[in-house]
């Protein structure tokens, strides 16, 4: 049975080789640097025409170049050390967040392309009447990736301000803002028609209205509902969010990036709200 795998798996290869015709046939080193031209999904795809792909597709030299340039320095930054075995290897570790800088941010790839994603903790930002606990407290969760995180008691103006240094982002990138957050059960007053979701970078700024709680629509409509700009959506690790706004960051020189939640208009009370961040990714 084993040597019978062994002959399906030599044919296989065999094959594989067959379908790369002469690219196969080119030196590793060749087949890297065409590959570094891909993107790291791509690269993954072609890792299967034969065993060389398979071979340069796994490289260090390949690995290396689909990292950030300044990766050495952003490891410096970790909280906890960053092991890996490979430049491949510690790609895949990127992909999932890590803390930097004391723990205020986090930091991870977009798996597909390599570009930068950061989430800024609320401990980094500036929240509607600060630390007072009359408004907010903070509070531990083991869902979150800060170690703690503010949720709001009572307040009737919401005002919640953060930004990035432009050069930490990739550049030549199109990114969106998001407010990352959770609510209570019993959470009210957060779908103001009011509430204001805003980037600005240099000159430019984008804006959106900004909904923090269902709004009640009918199941027809509520598929067609999660898609716009400014409605909540539910995320991956189990949180949500709402796109505050959009921006290129182009060289990255044009200084920080705002990013804010404010209510604009006729205030309400509100309650409810549990607070992770606000994100910067890449847009798809």
């Amino acid at each position: 049975m084993a040597t019978r795998k062994r002959e399906h798996a030599e044919e296989a290869d065999e094959q594989g080789h067959d379908r790369g015709g002469g690219f196969a046939k080119l030196p590793e080193e060749c087949i890297a640097q065409v590959l570094s031209f891909t993107t790291p999904r791509d690269s993954c795809s072609l890792a299967l025409v034969s065993k060389a792909c398979r071979s340069a597709a796994g490289s260090d030299a390949l690995w290396e170049g689909f990292l950030p340039s300044d990766c050495a320095e952003i490891l410096s930054r970790a909280v906890h050390p960053v092991e890996y075995s490979s430049k491949k290897d510690l790609y895949i570790r990127l992909c999932h967040p890590i803390l930097i800088d004391g723990g205020q941010m986090s930091f991870q790839l977009d798996r597909a392309t390599g570009k930068k994603t950061y989430m800024i903790s609320p401990d980094k930002m500036m929240l509607a009447h600060g630390y007072n606990h009359q408004y907010w407290t903070w509070i531990s969760l083991p869902e979150s990736r800060f170690a703690k995180v503010p949720e709001l008691l009572s307040v009737c103006w919401l005002d919640i301000y953060g930004s990035i240094d432009g050069r930490l982002l990739s550049r030549k990138t199109a990114y969106a803002a998001y407010i990352v957050f959770k609510l209570v059960p019993d959470a009210y007053g957060l779908d103001s028609p009011y509430q204001k979701g805003s980037v600005i970078l240099g000159s430019y700024e984008s804006a959106n209205h900004v909904s923090l709680q269902p709004e009640e629509s009918s199941s027809d409509d509520e598929e067609a509902e999660e898609g716009r700009e400014g409605r909540m959506r539910s995320r991956e690790d189990g949180w949500l969010e709402v796109e505050l706004g959009e921006f290129y960051n182009d060289e990255g020189d044009e200084g920080d990036v705002e990013m804010r939640l404010i209510e604009i208009d006729e205030l309400q009370w509100k309650h409810g709200l549990i607070l992770q961040g606000f994100e910067v990714r890449p847009k798809k």
